[in-house]
């Protein structure tokens, strides 16, 4: 028999010393009932916040009428979010998943189907980027690249050409050769550093994808839906993909992935090419429609776009604050990054001290991902928290 102080849990996350038990909006409670502000939103995943009552209504509702059927049925469900998410980007098709991993493999396979149907077999390596991530499968690890992913997984998995990550897109066109199916990019790097990229550059990309006949992929699992003040973040440059693998927001805190795609690509994906036990499920579909419901109701585009003013105006004035602390601001929308000079993991822990909870990132950045509904008070009282964590971080290195 274990002893007691054994866990059963598999020990994959180096775990911060708090236990949730509830939630209500911006905050989250543990289980001696103290309260914590939450400025990262399980990392972009509760978009309205904990428990919205329109969240809440729906799941309870559908949860009383129907959990499962199969995708070998019609899920009606299914029609009506896919149709509302047709209606609000480049997409004319799409389909339902659990995670954003999940949808981004089935954003390689759209990717590789599509050159094999159109008689290119050769054409099946897909071009990424330093600093990005894109899941924790062997396939996505191999796209993202990196040794902490990677290291004792291996052999990686063939087919992802991984590259520096240009200043100016146009030096991606040396990388693209004969075997090249597709170039996907985060619009904004999360765990690589909340690293945005430029309107200029993805037209770039856009441009180097139609001139050699490969397709573009934007994951926006982190970036989109509402993250950046518009519902997609490619929407600020005016640029649309092939393929968009999308999660985290889209279920407002239940799992939920889905990967759009354009009818060229799309219509490829024939009966019997891809699968999900519980993709697409009614309760997930609830989540997703009822999460577009409050954006449409609560006019939470606007809501982020004014809140995100104001963050980043306090966040910059630390960058003056604090020289030695905070190097730089950077992101989009509610999607913000302090680069600091010190590790994140310091500054997270301070900041777990001080009740407030941070995601730490690459590059020495620690992410701020507050819930897209946040309201003025809750955005001032984390810029207050925020700033007396720099000045006990400094005050402690004295």
């Amino acid at each position: 028999m274990k002893q007691n102080n054994i866990s059963s849990i598999l020990p994959t996350y180096a775990r911060m010393d708090a236990r949730f038990v509830r939630g209500q909006g911006s905050w989250l409670f543990d289980e001696d009932d103290n309260k914590f502000l939450d400025f990262g939103s399980g990392i972009a995943v509760n978009c309205l916040g904990h428990c919205h009552s329109k969240l809440v209504e729906a799941l309870s509702k559908q949860a009383e009428k129907l959990w499962h059927t199969s995708n070998i049925y019609h899920i009606p469900g299914q029609e009506k979010l896919s149709s509302r998410l047709a209606d609000l980007t480049f997409a004319d098709s799409m389909f339902f998943s659990n995670s954003g991993a999940e949808a981004v493999e089935c954003a390689i396979k759209m990717a590789r189907r599509y050159h094999d149907a159109n008689g290119d077999t050769a054409r099946y390596r897909i071009i990424t980027f330093q600093g990005s991530f894109h899941g924790r499968t062997l396939a996505t690890i191999a796209a993202g690249g990196s040794e902490k992913l990677t290291k004792g997984f291996g052999p990686k998995m063939d087919g992802f050409d991984v590259v520096e990550f240009y200043q100016d897109m146009n030096d991606v066109e040396k990388h693209i050769t004969d075997a090249t199916a597709a170039i996907m990019i985060e619009p904004v790097q999360g765990e690589g550093g909340i690293r945005p990229v430029s309107a200029e550059n993805l037209k770039m990309l856009r441009a180097l994808a139609d001139k050699h006949g490969i397709l573009l992929i934007f994951d926006e699992i982190q970036c989109g839906v509402g993250r950046t003040g518009k519902m997609f973040c490619h929407e600020h440059a005016g640029v649309t993909p092939d393929i968009m693998p999308i999660a985290k927001g889209i279920g407002g805190g239940f799992p939920l992935g889905a990967c759009l795609a354009t009818k060229d690509v799309a219509q490829h994906m024939t009966a019997g090419t891809h699968g999900s036990t519980y993709g697409g499920n009614p309760l997930a579909m609830a989540m997703g429609n009822a999460v577009l419901d409050v954006f449409e109701q609560e006019d939470i585009l606007k809501n982020v776009q004014n809140m995100s003013d104001k963050l980043r105006t306090e966040l910059v004035r630390f960058c003056k604050s604090y020289p030695n602390l905070v190097e730089t601001v950077r992101g989009m929308g509610l999607m913000v990054g302090l680069k600091l000079k010190i590790e994140p993991r310091e500054f997270v822990s301070k900041a777990l001290e001080n009740k407030l909870l941070l995601v730490g990132g690459g590059e020495n950045t620690v992410r701020i991902l507050p819930p897209l509904n946040i309201d003025e008070s809750d955005l001032h009282e984390g810029i207050t928290r925020l700033d007396k964590i720099c000045q006990e971080i400094l005050n402690d290195k004295l």
